[in-house]
């Protein structure tokens, strides 16, 4: 079922209504979900966030096209109300961001007008609760440019004895050294419109449970990006939230094809890979 939208979702509002009815939600991977499409036909980039989101990222100057993280970026009202809605079985709130896969199947002109649609394709069963995809689409003149999957976490005690956590990856040869800023997190929800309370400041983020502020999963994964280079399709796992002010290392493997970020003491934030758009 497809609901065409006339405008985005005004992403405060959004926010606070699936933080109310998550109040009465009870996880669980066999909860069925709804198949509804949000549409939204006619969007473009506002010129003077996508240079602010550009310069915040590191990424060149968008003078003819989107960076590949982007439309992530457009869409993200529309998957909040599709995961805050009523009849939507897992809890907005506390819903972590665990991973995303990116492909650019066209070029992405900053002056485009792009249809989105956004939808939830599963949710699966995890080692700590129940875990959603989202699907986005970006068409362009009625032809498929961009697509991404977002997996969310819902944690919860689950069944039967949890599977260990993977083993963390050897470390990647050093590139790059970070010093990221406390207020990093106010910067990027003013970019990107995602002004999520844990990344805001330390008293908010310890509400839910942070003893600081947390950097935007989709900021590390964009800076990575970025310091990668110019790459049509790349796949980024959320390992571990990255505390601010925090002093990050960015690696990358001899071939060219994994990246990571990895904390002052070691600890694996971000991973990725980088190929070419299936």
């Amino acid at each position: 079922m497809s609901t065409v939208l006339d405008k985005s979702p005004a992403l405060g509002p959004v926010l606070a209504a699936g933080a109310l009815r998550s109040l009465g939600k009870r996880p669980s991977a066999g909860a069925p979900y709804p198949d509804t499409r949000l549409v939204l036909p006619g969007v473009r980039a506002d010129p003077a966030r996508l240079a602010r989101y550009a310069r915040l990222c590191a990424f060149p100057t968008p003078s003819e096209h989107l960076p590949l993280p982007y439309p992530h970026v457009l869409a993200f009202p529309l998957a909040m109300r599709l995961l805050g809605a009523r009849d939507f079985p897992l809890p907005l709130l506390g819903l972590v961001h665990t991973s995303i896969e990116l492909a650019r199947h066209a070029p992405l002109p900053v002056s485009g007008s792009y249809e989105l649609t956004v939808y939830v394709s599963g949710l699966a069963p995890h080692r700590r609760g129940t875990e959603a995809t989202v699907v986005t689409e970006a068409r362009l003149a009625g032809e498929p440019v961009w697509e991404s999957r977002s997996t969310y976490l819902s944690r919860h005690r689950t069944a039967g004895e949890a599977a260990s956590p993977p083993e963390p990856p050897d470390p990647l040869p050093p590139l790059a050294s970070w010093d990221l800023p406390g207020n990093l997190g106010r910067a990027y929800g003013a970019a990107s419109g995602d002004r999520n309370p844990i990344h805001l400041t330390r008293l908010t983020a310890r509400l839910f449970g942070f003893p600081r502020a947390i950097a935007h999963g989709m900021w590390t994964a964009a800076r990575c990006l970025a310091e990668h280079g110019d790459v049509r399709a790349a796949r980024v796992e959320f390992r571990a939230p990255v505390l601010l002010p925090e002093v990050v290392r960015y690696g990358a493997s001899p071939e060219g094809d994994r990246f990571e970020l990895r904390g002052a003491d070691g600890r694996v934030h971000v991973s990725g890979r980088v190929g070419e758009a299936p």
